[in-house]
C-alpha cells in the first residue's frame, strides 16, 4: 500500500509536467493521473471544492450532457442547432452531433475516473473482477477477430 492507504502507486497531480503526443498509449492508470492533474488545475482556476460529494455530482452532471448528445446524435430531440429537412421528410441531424457526443462520452469517463479515484477504486483490479472474469464462458475467439456481442 502507498502512503495514502490505497494499493498500488499513487502520484498527486503535481506529477504531471508536460504534455504528452496525442497519440501516445493511454494505460489507465495514467490516464486516470493526467486526468486528475487537469481536474486539479480545474479546481485551482475556478476555487472549485472537489469532495465526495463533488465528484459524484460532477459525474451525474456530465452522465445528463452525454443523454442529451446522444439524443441530438440520434435525432430523438430538438436539435440544438439549426437542423434541416432531407428529402425524405425527415429531420438531419446537425453537423457537429457526433462530435459532441464523443466529446460527453470522454468527460464522463473523465469523470468516472476521479470518482474512483477519490474513492479509492482500483478500476483495473473491478473491471477485471466483475467483467473479465466472464471471458471464459465465451469460449475461442473466432479467427482473425474477437468475440463481439
Amino acid at each position: 500500500m502507498s502512503a495514502s492507504g490505497r494499493e498500488g502507486p499513487r502520484r498527486t497531480a503535481g506529477w504531471f509536467t508536460g504534455r504528452v503526443p496525442d497519440d501516445a498509449p493511454l494505460a489507465l492508470a495514467d490516464l486516470t493521473e493526467r486526468v486528475e492533474a487537469v481536474s486539479a488545475l480545474y479546481a485551482r482556476k475556478f476555487a472549485v471544492a472537489r469532495d465526495a460529494d463533488w465528484f459524484a455530482l460532477k459525474l451525474t452532471e456530465e452522465v445528463g450532457e452525454l443523454m442529451q448528445a446522444f439524443l441530438v446524435a440520434t435525432g430523438r430531440t430538438r436539435p440544438r442547432a439549426v437542423a434541416t429537412e432531407t428529402s425524405d421528410g425527415a429531420t438531419a441531424v446537425p453537423d457537429g452531433a457526433g462530435a459532441a457526443l464523443a466529446d460527453e462520452v470522454a468527460d464522463v469517463l473523465a469523470h468516472l475516473l476521479l470518482l474512483a479515484r477519490s474513492q479509492g477504486v482500483d478500476v483495473e483490479a473491478a473491471v477485471r473482477r466483475k467483467w473479465l472474469a466472464w471471458e471464459a464462458d465465451l469460449g475461442p475467439a473466432p479467427e482473425g477477430g474477437t468475440v463481439s456481442g
